[in-house]
């Protein structure tokens, strides 16, 4: 079990064993959850892989073959 003391201005250092084992670095940046009387830290950096999904596919208007080839015709006709 890892322990730290906190200073008078309410900071405290990740002990090594912590920062090694969640992968954190300097500059990282950490989030605390608190449930009841438990609290837990965790890595609030993210990759990019993981944001896969975060936001709503845009919605695509379904185009018809007919309406392609129309598009296409019209498009050679102008040429």
């Amino acid at each position: 079990m890892s322990t730290a003391t906190i200073t008078s201005k309410g900071q405290t250092t990740i002990p090594k064993a912590v920062r090694d084992h969640l992968h954190l670095q300097s500059g990282d940046r950490v989030e605390f959850v608190v449930t009841g009387d438990v609290v837990v830290l965790r890595p609030a950096t993210r990759k990019v892989t993981d944001l896969k999904g975060f936001l709503p596919r845009p919605k695509k208007k379904n185009v018809t073959l007919a309406a392609m080839d129309a598009a296409i015709r019209k498009r050679a006709a102008q040429q």
